[in-house]
């Protein structure tokens, strides 16, 4: 896959349980305060340590605060070489009205 596709929340919990990866590019106080159960915060300073050690088969949702800027960051990734990358639509806001039970701290 050369480029990513935007998914739902309820696509992304399904892609979860299934042994996805999910990365959350908000700031870190953002992601420190609330975040998807188990999510990486991934930013510019740790992306190439995340890229070097990440499991590129497997599928990867990237997660902002609205949906916008992860659709930048999901195209980049697939371009690094992941095989399946996605957006998560709405973002962390969408996921934390519709899936409150999976978020932690």
């Amino acid at each position: 896959m050369t480029d990513y596709r935007c998914i739902n929340t309820a696509q992304a919990c399904e892609l979860i349980d299934q042994g996805a990866q999910i990365v959350d590019i908000r700031d870190e106080g953002s992601y420190a305060e609330l975040h998807i159960s188990g999510a990486y915060n991934l930013n510019n300073h740790n992306l190439p340590e995340y890229v070097g050690q990440a499991d590129f088969d497997a599928p990867l949702i990237v997660c902002c605060y609205h949906g916008i800027s992860s659709q930048s960051a999901a195209a980049y990734l697939a371009h690094q070489g992941f095989d399946e990358v996605y957006s998560l639509d709405g973002g962390f806001e969408a996921w934390r009205t519709q899936c409150p039970e999976r978020c932690e701290r």
